[in-house]
């Protein structure tokens, strides 16, 4: 509607400019022809942001389609009685982050169903709710075994597991392994996407400009 709206108006400054007469003042002429250059910009950079958008979305559902993919293969790995274990010990977490009961209820997970697609995203979790050697190793392992992993919101564990690792090795003074793994960010993983749906090339390059 704001695309369609703008270029309503670039069409009624242009017959405007049409319509004027040769005794019209020249700085009237002038004003409608600046309107309609601006309108015109303003065109453009609608569209350039329609495409954007436009692209975006179509990651994020690409990846929301490898989510139920990857989801799905558990089926064959587990029992439904234990496909509810699993998502019943992940929603502990889900609902109560960063709490004691969650990480109980993660590493009962990860201790009991080693192989499982919430497996994964959980060993990330315990990842970013830990602190020290003990983050890293989570983190280290998330992205080593379960990078095939995804949130179901399209987040891959490959990519965003990637990126809050080479975050934390950055500030824990590995800035050379930290570098390493944006650039595989850039390559590998460049479309995978975070929890927002931001293409995870994007953010590490993003990130090797802040981090200098």
């Amino acid at each position: 509607m704001k695309l369609k709206a703008v270029r309503s108006g670039a069409l009624t400054a242009v017959l405007a400019f049409a319509a004027l007469s040769p005794m019209h003042a020249e700085e009237d002429a002038a004003a409608l022809k600046a309107r309609v250059a601006e309108l015109e910009k303003r065109i453009s950079e609608l569209e350039t942001k329609s495409a954007s958008e436009k692209k975006l979305e179509r990651l994020r559902e690409e990846n929301v389609a490898k989510a139920k993919k990857r989801a799905s293969e558990d089926k064959s790995n587990y029992k439904p009685e234990e496909l509810q274990e699993i998502e019943t010990l992940y929603q502990v977490a889900n609902k109560n982050w960063r709490t004691e009961e969650a990480k109980t209820s993660l590493k009962k997970l990860l201790d009991k169903y080693d192989e499982s697609n919430r497996t994964g995203c959980a060993t990330l979790y315990m990842g970013q709710m830990s602190e020290g050697k003990e983050r890293i190793e989570y983190l280290t392992r998330a992205v080593e075994k379960f990078s095939d992993c995804y949130y179901l919101n399209g987040c891959q564990v490959g990519g965003y597991g990637r990126f809050v690792l080479a975050l934390t090795l950055w500030e824990s003074g590995e800035k050379k392994e930290a570098k390493e793994l944006l650039k595989e960010l850039k390559t590998k993983y460049k479309d995978a996407i975070d929890h927002k749906g931001r293409p995870m090339g994007e953010l590490a390059e993003a990130a090797e400009k802040e981090l200098k």
